[in-house]
């Protein structure tokens, strides 16, 4: 009976996964390789949690090699991204490897996309293929359901979505990937592309408390939580009462564990100015603040035109007339290369001339802080936009802890390299973990290109604004290692407070201001983001008992060297910690 048991138990686990593929290197020592996706489907971007086991029975130590390439569904025009990991299999040892897989950016078209990621296995301890695939309408969320729920509620949530999604594809787009929460990912950067996460309290207080603490953190960038009780309450769960840019919601359910479907689609379509992949498409491809902030830039046609009129007028007539005239024939054999050398170098010079080298940019961050809870941590989604010149190389290394994703912007514009016309152009990009920081290289900047970027992270900071005066009128104080230009902050009394040229570790007054003017500064912040990010900071900006700051001087998520960022601007929100 206790083996029967163990049996089911390791057939639902593996239920609630994907496996890719499992090679068998020694039948006799019964080695083998086994590659797992810990969620059943990919998200439209960031990462896709994998869990690598090698089982090495033999006398002779191996390796393992894996090569993965995610792409959209634009055959060889869309985007690709790659991606290789390698392991050590010592000899007479077994091992377990959680990765994570970057994912190439679903820009869906005007009916749906399709997420996939494909696995190649090389190494000495075997080869093999193996893929996992998910379809997304072009408004569809990207939701999580743990297993309990998903076994009795799948069909029926795939119909309901079915007939929201009739338009696409005759509605074949499943609601939720499937995830065990016994085995539920570490790391926060597991779940960024994913917008809803649903389970029950039973298998919430059964991931682990690192698991638990990931997935709080990307509520806190935004992400949907919603956790059904057959206890009918949220005691002993542990959550925060103020999720940041996200949402909590805990409700009860009957131990058939039955959903309503309509009702649970509705809860995660319904939020759709934050839903990721709409975001993505949609906030940037027309209109982007931030890049009509900097400015358009304009080509020179006629300058090579008049060169090329005049190449041709040398290459021909002239060189024919003048420098190889009759009888000396011959010489077109060295004046037409040197006449064409000489307009190349002079087209170059006029590039580098008019283009410079490397690029410009501007940065825009919103930046929720949280010093209370013991967290200590920023949670930070930055929005940038650069115009490069030419480049001799375009790698870099992101040194945070992030997602980072290209979007399109505006097809109209000439110097545009990825827009929702193109779904990717043919970009190709390559990401690398290299001692926990991921290394890029390809297509993220081209010479003599526009390209935007969002990027989400969370660092650690001890950065806050403090009260320094128990009651009465507010005195402040910033911990934070730059200069704050303003400061909005709204006590628990709802009333609103002003301050200016705040300086790090010095005490300061702010001022008595209405409920108007508040509002008419932070309206202004807000019309600087894209859509989703403008929502999020609209949602935040209210809480009584914290603020909403603005600086210039604070660093932003580094990329590309070769970018000198011409502003970076941060709106910052979190709680006033009280004496």
């Amino acid at each position: 009976m206790r083996c029967l048991i163990l049996l089911f138990a390791l057939v639902t686990a593996a239920s609630a996964q994907q496996q890719l593929l499992r090679v068998q290197t020694d039948v006799k020592t019964d080695s083998y390789v086994e590659v797992t996706a810990l969620f059943t489907r990919p998200a439209p971007s960031g990462y896709l949690p994998i869990r690598v086991s090698i089982a090495n029975r033999m006398t002779i130590a191996r390796s393992v090699d894996l090569s993965f390439e995610s792409s959209n569904d634009y055959g060889s025009d869309g985007s690709k991204t790659k991606s290789s990991f390698s392991f050590d299999a010592p000899a007479e040892k077994s091992s377990q490897h959680d990765i994570l897989v970057p994912l190439s950016t679903l820009i869906a078209g005007s009916r749906s996309g399709e997420a996939q990621v494909q696995l190649t296995l090389g190494g000495s301890m075997g080869s093999g293929i193996g893929n996992v695939s998910g379809e997304y309408a072009m408004d569809q969320p990207a939701v999580l359901l743990g297993e309990k729920l998903f076994t009795p509620n799948g069909s029926a949530l795939d119909a309901d979505l079915a007939a929201k999604f009739s338009s696409y594809r005759g509605g074949s787009n499943q609601f939720a990937a499937k995830f065990d929460a016994r085995q539920m990912p570490e790391d926060w950067r597991a779940y960024a592309g994913y917008d809803s996460l649903i389970l029950t309290d039973a298998e919430w207080t059964a991931a682990s408390a690192s698991a638990r603490g990931a997935v709080l953190a990307w509520v806190r960038l935004g992400g949907q939580l919603l956790i059904y009780s057959e206890s009918g309450g949220a005691t002993g769960l542990n959550l925060p009462t103020d999720s940041s840019f996200g949402e909590i919601s805990v409700k009860p359910i009957a131990p058939g564990l039955k959903l309503n479907a309509s009702q649970t689609v509705n809860a995660t379509v319904s939020r759709k100015s934050t839903i990721q992949q709409k975001s993505i498409r949609e906030d940037y491809s027309s209109r982007w603040p931030l890049q009509s902030s900097f400015g358009v830039q304009g080509f020179n046609y006629a300058v090579f035109i008049l060169i090329l009129i005049a190449f041709g007028v040398v290459v021909g007539p002239v060189n024919l007339f003048v420098f190889a005239k009759s009888g000396r024939r011959h010489r077109l054999f060295i004046t037409t290369p040197l006449i064409s050398l000489a307009t190349s170098l002079l087209l170059v010079g006029l590039i580098l001339l008019m283009d410079g080298f490397g690029g410009r940019g501007v940065r825009l961050i919103l930046m929720e802080v949280r010093p209370d809870n013991g967290e200590n941590a920023a949670y930070l989604h930055q929005e940038q936009f650069s115009r490069t010149g030419v480049l001799t190389g375009a790698g870099f290394t992101l040194n945070e802890a992030a997602t980072l994703s290209p979007v399109p912007i505006d097809a109209d514009n000439r110097w545009a390299r990825l827009t929702l016309r193109n779904g990717g152009s043919g970009t190709g990009y390559s990401s690398e973990f290299i001692d926990g920081k991921l290394k890029t290289s390809g297509d993220w900047f081209q010479s003599r290109s526009e390209q935007g970027h969002v990027l989400s992270a969370v660092i650690p900071t001890r950065g806050r604004i403090e009260r320094a005066t128990p009651g009465g009128s507010p005195q402040l104080l910033s911990t934070f290692d730059f200069p704050i230009e303003t400061l909005c902050y709204k006590d628990n009394a709802n009333q609103w407070w002003k301050a200016e040229n705040i300086v790090a570790g010095s005490r300061f007054q702010p001022t008595q201001i209405s409920e108007a003017d508040a509002e008419q500064i932070l309206s202004g912040e807000r019309g600087r983001f894209g859509e989703r990010n403008r929502k999020l900071l609209n949602n935040l900006q209210k809480r009584p008992g914290c603020f909403v700051a603005v600086t210039s001087a604070a660093p932003g998520i580094d990329t590309f060297k070769g970018i000198k960022w011409k502003e970076t601007r941060t709106i910052l929100t979190g709680p006033i910690v009280q004496p």
